[in-house]
């Protein structure tokens, strides 16, 4: 049995009420010396039941003992009425004084008999089971309101994990979507080189003239200054056409981009534009270009 199966077995709770035999209380003395979890749960078991006991405690009322000696005597008078009765011995009259007749005395064990010790016992036997209830609630209690606490953190946990599963399921789609357009046949491949103003600049464009699809896989761009973004060109006849901005994730190369569908280009040119985009591009901003 594990520390946790011990402690809801209840043998705890009978520990503390006093249930157990000497080798029994031995045994919960001993766990409870080499299990820290089992230490700590005796002590709120004995300090609910010493709580319990002194919020339920009273005070008899003034004349409970007069009430109870009345009642004893009475029983004692009772049982001495129905007690068989012994033989009286013959009177003895003197002619100087009254008639003399020897009373039997009551035996000492009559009398302790109706002196109570079964209702004592009943009644310590009741406020025992009393006191026992009232812990077995309390500990109930206490185990469902920590039962509860540990749900409501499950169920965030759960929601939490289902957050990041869909997540996670989202970006694999992602991931399957770019996966298959670069292993399409479908999709012409476009390298676009650095221009002068940033030489080591490279990306490249996946067209598909079927689809009109454009996606865009960037390698190496500089960062562009704050509050500018790059901005995708399709040269058709050279004429310039909007083909989209840059995400910062694709600027920096993190993730391949579906770009705006383009109906016909023979080129496609990369140009540092206003956050949002322009209408037309900054030609002295032109980053890369590239012929398909």
């Amino acid at each position: 049995m594990d520390t946790q199966e011990y402690i809801e077995s209840g043998i705890l709770e009978q520990y503390a009420l006093g249930e157990l035999s000497e080798a029994e209380r031995q045994t919960v003395e001993e766990r409870a010396a080499t299990h820290a979890d089992i230490a700590r749960e005796l002590d709120q078991v004995q300090q609910a039941l010493g709580v319990y006991a002194q919020a339920h405690a009273e005070t008899p009322p003034a004349a409970m003992r007069e009430r109870v000696l009345a009642g004893w005597q009475a029983a004692i008078r009772a049982d001495a009425q129905n007690a068989p009765r012994s033989i009286v011995p013959p009177t003895t009259a003197t002619p100087d004084g009254p008639v003399v007749r020897q009373l039997t005395p009551m035996e000492p064990e009559t009398a302790n008999n109706a002196s109570g010790p079964a209702f004592r016992w009943m009644l310590a036997a009741s406020v025992a089971l009393l006191l026992a209830s009232g812990l077995a609630n309390f500990v109930l209690y206490t185990r469902w309101r920590d039962a509860a606490s540990d749900l409501a953190i499950a169920r965030t946990e759960q929601s939490r994990v289902a957050s990041v599963m869909q997540a996670s399921e989202r970006t694999l789609a992602v991931r399957q979507q770019e996966l298959d357009v670069l292993r399409s046949d479908d999709f012409r491949t476009v390298a676009l080189a650095g221009t002068a103003a940033a030489p080591s600049a490279s990306a490249r464009v996946l067209y598909n003239p079927k689809t009109k699809a454009v996606y865009l896989d960037v390698r190496n761009l500089p960062a562009p200054p704050t509050g500018k973004q790059y901005q995708l060109w399709a040269l058709d006849n050279g004429k310039p056409v909007d083909a989209g901005v840059l995400a910062a994730a694709t600027t920096a190369g993190d993730s391949l981009q579906q770009m705006k569908d383009i109906a016909s280009a023979q080129a496609f040119a990369m140009t540092v534009e206003p956050a949002g985009g322009s209408v037309n591009p900054t030609l002295s901003t032109l980053t890369v270009v590239g012929n398909i």
